[in-house]
């Protein structure tokens, strides 16, 4: 990052650290605020109309029991019903139509008042054109106790009147009969109003749950379905998150509830306000910081030029130039200290190139002392036909077994094998122990057919059985090689040698200097170990295991990869 940059971030930092504390802090005041005052506005509002609504809800049943249970009241009803005199009947019905008219008339907020007989399907005594439409049976159940069951709220049966209502149908106890109630309906102005006032100034919805947690009334049907059942009823929240709406539940004395419902966008509107207003005054304090940053950087720009139009002098010549004074100390110092170094960078360089060229002088000399490895297999194979010719069939053996070794040991470099072709060197390189120590061990050796192709690094066995000949097989020893293919390449090798600690087993694994201990081909374990993590990381598994007097087993598991022709 250049110096520029640096000033600029160290500035802009430095000054945006405090401003956004101060901000986040203000953030979360004012969140706080605003939401407790919307939350205290929404819980008010609802206690209201829920007091508003058991108002009613009590008027309806103190008016249904004048109805229902006044004396004279049933006792004229049951008159009037009994007359069949025109006349009498006449006087009787104007009677007590104006009983029921005082009634009414007491209680402003009645509407709609009737008897209605439940059997016959009909009703008497309306004191209002009543709608064709009227079945009390199809209205929404507000709430039912003994006597009462009350509705709504719903569009008044008043054929004059579309407005919402409470209602309640009180069963009257009417002497030789069991199917008479009288139907009353309350309007629902003042609850009506307060929900239009809220909604219109806060977008709030209203939703009305019976004591079974059933939605009989709703101004959200999209997040709250009339006829369904409140899905937050049984969990006593008083609020909480739905959809993208906040709600909040107010519970009446009468078991049944109240539910206000807004909008997440309605409800952060002030505080989106707020973030709008801070993100303008934020964009105008970053505009001024990165001003003052900007003049800070023109006030070291021109030393800092001079400065690197020196340095890019020096470092394109060779030999020493006068240096130009900047007149600030410190880049003066640390000019003097450059050409300084680049002298000695320069005799480093000269060191370098002298010693290279004695390394590769080296090289060409070594090289012209090499044996060329296919002179040695050309002179290897004059010798065995020698043998031939001589009848020296144990020297043929032995010499073609080594031909084959150093001609499988020169393709290693950099290039796989497969299992056949590590099996064939193994064979080889037993052929060789067993003439060069003149004791016999038995060898068994098993492969799966279908893994005969399957590519593995190069002398990746041969250590393995190495291993087994250098670690106590007598005469009458044995090494069983086991390749099958499972989910990857299984390699087992056991024998019944004198064993091997712990210690020895980790010293092979782990010390890279237990290969300068050239044994056999010189390969060893920890070669196998290393070549399997570099080319397969942590896909591969070896694991030996061994036991003093009894012998080892050797288990390597490889992965599976299809030979590459090249």
């Amino acid at each position: 990052m250049t110096l520029k940059r640096r000033i600029f971030f160290i500035f802009l930092f430095s000054s945006l650290i405090p401003f956004i504390c101060i901000s986040m802090i203000s953030y979360f005041t004012i969140n706080s605020i605003l939401s407790n005052k919307i939350e205290t506005g929404i819980r008010s509002n609802l206690k209201q109309v829920t007091l508003s609504l058991e108002n009613s809800i009590n008027s309806l049943n103190h008016i249904s029991q004048q109805f229902a249970y006044e004396v004279t009241i049933v006792r004229e009803l049951d008159e009037l019903m009994r007359t069949e005199e025109p006349f009498q009947r006449m006087k009787l019905q104007h009677q007590f139509k104006s009983k029921l008219n005082l009634i009414t008339f007491t209680n402003p907020d009645i509407g709609l008042t009737m008897y209605y007989f439940k059997n016959d399907q009909t009703y008497h005594f309306e004191n209002l054109p009543v709608k064709y439409s009227f079945a009390p049976e199809k209205l929404p159940l507000f709430a039912q106790y003994y006597g009462i069951t009350y509705y709504g709220p719903h569009e008044s049966f008043n054929r004059l009147d579309n407005k919402f209502v409470l209602s309640a149908l009180r069963k009257v106890d009417f002497p030789g009969r069991s199917d008479v109630y009288v139907y009353i309906e309350m309007g629902l102005q003042l609850v009506q109003n307060m929900l239009d006032n809220e909604q219109s100034k806060n977008n709030l919805s209203h939703v009305i749950v019976d004591n079974n947690g059933r939605i009989i009334y709703s101004e959200a049907p999209r997040l709250f379905r009339n006829g369904t059942t409140y899905p937050e009823f049984s969990n006593g929240d008083t609020s909480g998150y739905k959809k993208g709406y906040y709600w909040y539940k107010q519970v009446s004395s009468q078991g049944w509830n109240v539910v206000s419902v807004m909008a997440e966008a309605d409800f952060n509107k002030e505080k989106n306000r707020w973030i709008v207003q801070m993100s303008l005054f934020t964009l105008v304090f970053l505009t001024v910081t990165l001003l003052l940053a900007w003049l800070l950087w023109k006030m070291v720009y021109k030393p800092l030029s001079q400065f690197q139009a020196e340095i890019n002098t020096i470092t394109q010549a060779q030999t020493k130039a006068n240096l130009k004074q900047t007149n600030i100390p410190e880049f003066d110092s640390l000019l003097r200290k450059f050409q300084q170094m680049k002298i000695q960078i320069w005799e480093l360089v000269d060191e370098i190139k002298r010693k290279e060229k004695l390394r590769v002088d080296l090289e060409v000399e070594k090289l012209l002392y090499q044996i060329n490895p296919h002179f040695l297999m050309n002179t290897l194979d004059t010798v065995h036909w020698l043998a031939v010719m001589n009848g020296q069939d144990e020297i043929d053996r032995l010499v073609q077994s080594l031909n084959k070794l150093l001609y499988y040991n020169l393709g290693k470099l950099g290039r796989p094998s497969t299992i056949e072709g590590e099996i064939d060197a193994i064979k080889q390189y037993l052929v060789l122990q067993q003439i060069r120590y003149d004791f016999q061990f038995d060898v068994r050796i098993h492969v799966d057919e279908d893994v005969l192709k399957k590519q593995v690094p190069r002398f990746i066995l041969q250590p393995l059985v190495e291993n087994s000949l250098y670690h106590g097989l007598s005469d009458d020893g044995y090494i069983w090689v086991n390749v099958r293919l499972n989910q990857g390449i299984e390699i087992a090798i056991h024998d019944n040698g004198s064993g091997m600690s712990e210690e020895t087993i980790h010293k092979l694994l782990n010390n890279k200097t237990a290969e300068h201990v050239k044994v056999g081909l010189g390969i060893g374990l920890n070669y196998v170990k290393r070549t399997i993590e570099s080319r397969y990381e942590d896909k591969a598994k070896l694991e030996i295991k061994s036991e003093i007097g009894k012998g080892t087993s050797i288990y390597l598991t490889l992965p599976i990869e299809e030979v590459r022709i090249v």
